[in-house]
């Protein structure tokens, strides 16, 4: 992964059909921002930055403490746009997401009360302690962006992202999250515990701040049109055939693997698609390239997938198996 990123970082001799300059000082002016909270972590952040120019919902997932809500607090403050956050709870009702019709007494009518769901960008922290009544509230809104309450269709006004942070299903008073659920993120990034050397800056940082985090000192650097615009931008990026085939091929491959028992779905060769044409964008180029397709390919296929019993209990991972499948399909030339 770090040797791609260090290929695609260096000057490369080309000249590009669209002009990326902007997108790329952009991107840049973002990490630095969140620099100035956060150490490493940089892969996650990375990520999300893909996530917001393919305009894909994303599931952060990792232990208590390493910095996932936050993160996402803070990459939200970059973007001059509106931002809510909802608390999944046990007791967390659909209404508490998406509102409710309420009785005027005035006008004799009820009259609707929208919920926190209705912003640009949403963060939904501990989405996993909800149950399954709870989840089902953000398969519309997340799948097509609208929500359709008493007969009434509400659009979501662009853009409009989910950030979701997880800990680990083994972890006490969390559900399951359905498939058809997890099929509508983007992406699932895995957040690891820190190295020891960005430990020991976590730790210098918060000493001399004193504890205290400033989000105030984080400044925006992108508003709603400008991602509206870069996101239109992502999709000029240019896809030649034969890597069109290699991403359908490695999809495929998912639907025939004898260590899973669910494969993934023409959803997810869309969201590879798309990633890689952000991930190439991000770089400098305006094409794609096997490269990029291999960089985004486990992060959308890992919360997809599905093992076998019998590979469960041999603590099978799915990172082995989209491991497995990219090594074995024969890479474009």
């Amino acid at each position: 992964m770090e040797d791609i990123n260090q290929h695609e970082g260096e000057d490369l001799n080309f000249t590009n059909r669209i002009n990326l300059k902007p997108l790329q000082a952009h991107v840049e002016a973002i990490k630095q921002e969140i620099g100035k909270i956060i150490v490493g972590q940089n892969e996650m952040i990375e990520l999300l930055i893909i996530s917001i120019l393919s305009n894909g919902h994303t599931l952060i997932e990792g232990v208590p403490g390493v910095a996932k809500t936050v993160t996402a607090k803070i990459l939200a403050r970059t973007l001059d746009v509106d931002f809510s956050r909802i608390q999944f709870t046990p007791d967390l009702m659909p209404s508490d997401i998406l509102g409710t019709s309420i009785f005027n007494v005035k006008t004799n009518d009820f009259e609707y009360k929208k919920g926190p769901i209705f912003s640009n960008i949403v963060l939904i922290d501990e989405i996993n302690r909800a149950p399954a009544k709870t989840q089902a509230a953000l398969f519309e809104v997340m799948a097509e962006r609208q929500i359709t309450i008493d007969n009434n269709q509400f659009i979501m006004e662009p853009p409009f992202l989910v950030f979701a942070t997880q800990n680990p299903i083994e972890q006490e008073g969390t559900y399951r999250l359905p498939e058809a659920q997890l099929d509508r993120f983007l992406f699932k990034i895995n957040v690891d515990y820190p190295s020891l050397e960005d430990e020991v800056q976590i730790l210098v940082d918060n000493h001399k701040r004193e504890d205290q985090l400033d989000l105030n000192a984080i400044n925006p650097v992108l508003n709603a049109t400008d991602i509206i615009k870069y996101q239109g931008l992502i999709k000029q990026i240019l896809v030649e055939d034969h890597l069109l085939h290699y991403i359908a091929s490695i999809v495929n491959s998912t639907r025939n693997n004898a260590n899973l028992y669910l494969g993934a779905s023409p959803r997810a060769s869309i969201a590879i698609l798309n990633a890689a044409k952000a991930n190439a964008a991000i770089h400098g180029r305006d094409f794609v390239t096997p490269d990029d397709i291999k960089r985004c390919t486990k992060a959308v296929l890992k919360h997809r997938l599905v093992l076998t019993p019998e590979r469960e209990m041999e603590a099978f991972t799915v990172d082995k198996v989209v491991d497995q499948i990219l090594e074995t399909i024969e890479i474009p030339r």
